[in-house]
């Protein structure tokens, strides 16, 4: 499949992406730049400067809505890419609402509660959607513990051990790596789908 025939293809596609720090900043901009023709993202938090270090906001924007500004840098880096921003709290029943006509969910959170939600609530009430969940993705170093593993339509990207903590901060580096992991893993699902 060449670069034209693979544009086409994402063109008509949709993804939908539950949190806006680390994981799904970056791995919104991945999609963006190889041409997912939909993101929805969903965020209620604002920028900090200590997001900085690893999340895809600029200094000027420290202040701001994470889902608002990650649509304007998304806007600048390729805007053919329909961006559809919520500033919200996500719950049961929001997930469906807002992700029903998604073909694929990248779950993006910070909180184990949140994640376990989300990743339940799609698995139980939107059978067959595939979900791309983060996990394990403090500190630095040990890249050969990196990896996706698939259960059913969970696909969970990371080193499924690293919780983040003082010691074990989440760093660029790392949640860059699995932040991408997530992307690519988007990609196969879709390139492969059949649709």
């Amino acid at each position: 499949m060449d670069l034209n025939e693979i544009k086409i293809k994402l063109k008509s596609k949709s993804v939908g992406i539950a949190g806006c720090g680390g994981l799904g900043s970056n791995c919104a901009v991945a999609l963006a730049r190889v041409g997912v023709g939909q993101l929805i993202v969903v965020d209620f938090d604002i920028i900090e400067q200590s997001n900085l270090n690893r999340q895809y906001y600029f200094f000027s924007q420290i202040g701001r809505k994470k889902c608002f500004a990650l649509k304007e840098n998304i806007e600048k880096i390729n805007s053919n890419v329909d961006v559809i921003a919520f500033d919200k709290r996500i719950d049961r029943k929001s997930v469906i609402e807002l992700f029903k006509n998604c073909d694929i969910i990248v779950e993006a959170f910070d909180i184990a509660e949140m994640k376990q939600m989300l990743i339940e609530t799609v698995l139980s009430e939107m059978p067959g959607k595939p979900i791309v969940s983060g996990l394990g993705i403090a500190g630095f170093g040990e890249n050969n513990i990196i990896r996706t593993e698939k259960i059913g339509n969970l696909y969970i990207c990371g080193d499924r051990q690293k919780e983040i903590s003082d010691d074990l901060p989440p760093l660029a580096p790392r949640v860059g790596i699995v932040a991408n992991m997530q992307a690519n893993q988007v990609l196969e699902i879709l390139l492969s789908d059949s649709k």
